[in-house]
């Protein structure tokens, strides 16, 4: 375990308070679905490292398709509010893991929800989300937005408006290290773009994130980092300020 430093020796971070935005394949096993305890080891260890290391408040939106996805369930023929709501309740599932994952490896979390469910974890709201974040606590952010029709990565733009994140950082879990020009395992001749514009995004249907969460982050001026997670010590280097994946703004 890496000891925190005092206060006054931790350094700045490029970003203040980051969303970290993570899906559930990410937290998957190599079949893509339940839990991978390596992985969230990793990603519990490597953010742990990173408070200890840098002023930063961290918050994690986390889908759950490695539990559910609501779009699967509706394009079998459910009703798609019901299958989206058995989606924000896997989020819930998978920020729990998370949580856990977190407090073995000495970090102090809290999981909040917008899908209510008070024996296993807080309602979301946003001042008591600030407050824990003024804490040092890891703030992990289940549910979804609370409401069907929209996905986790809407709920990511909203948050990070909400809590005044500078940033989204958006977690790759395919090896894939950024935004191509095309899908870089089908296409060897594909080319990373070190930046693109929200509009640029759009225009090119590149699947980055859903088009309500980039129109958000659009409109509020919110930057997304594209990168690596899985990569170890990626989440550090954006943190220093090094160039590291792509960056949409």
């Amino acid at each position: 375990m890496t000891d925190a430093l005092p206060d006054q020796q931790r350094r700045s971070a490029r970003w203040a308070r980051v969303v970290l935005k993570l899906s559930g394949e990410a937290l998957a096993e190599p079949s893509g679905f339940g839990l991978n305890t390596e992985t969230l080891e990793q990603i519990a260890t490597e953010l742990r490292d990173v408070k200890s290391t840098f002023e930063v408040d961290i918050s994690i939106v986390v889908g759950g398709g490695n539990f559910w996805r609501g779009v699967k369930g509706a394009g079998q023929g459910m009703d798609q509010a019901q299958a989206d709501h058995m989606g924000m309740i896997a989020t819930v599932m998978n920020g729990l893991a998370l949580q856990d994952a977190l407090e073995r490896v000495g970090q102090d979390s809290r999981v909040m929800t917008a899908v209510e469910m008070p024996k296993v974890a807080e309602p979301y709201i946003r001042r008591r989300a600030l407050r824990h974040l003024s804490k040092g606590r890891v703030v992990i952010l289940a549910g979804g937005t609370g409401n069907p029709f929209f996905t986790t990565d809407t709920a990511a733009a909203l948050r990070a408006a909400e809590l005044e994140a500078g940033v989204i950082l958006k977690g790759t879990h395919s090896g894939v290290d950024g935004i191509y020009t095309a899908d870089p395992k089908l296409d060897p001749t594909a080319t990373r773009f070190e930046h693109i514009s929200y509009i640029d995004v759009i225009n090119k249907g590149l699947k980055v994130m859903d088009s309500t969460a980039i129109t958000f982050c659009m409109d509020q001026h919110i930057p997304i980092v594209v990168f690596d997670l899985l990569a170890g010590g990626n989440v550090r280097s954006l943190l220093e300020g090094q160039h590291v994946g792509t960056l949409v703004g």
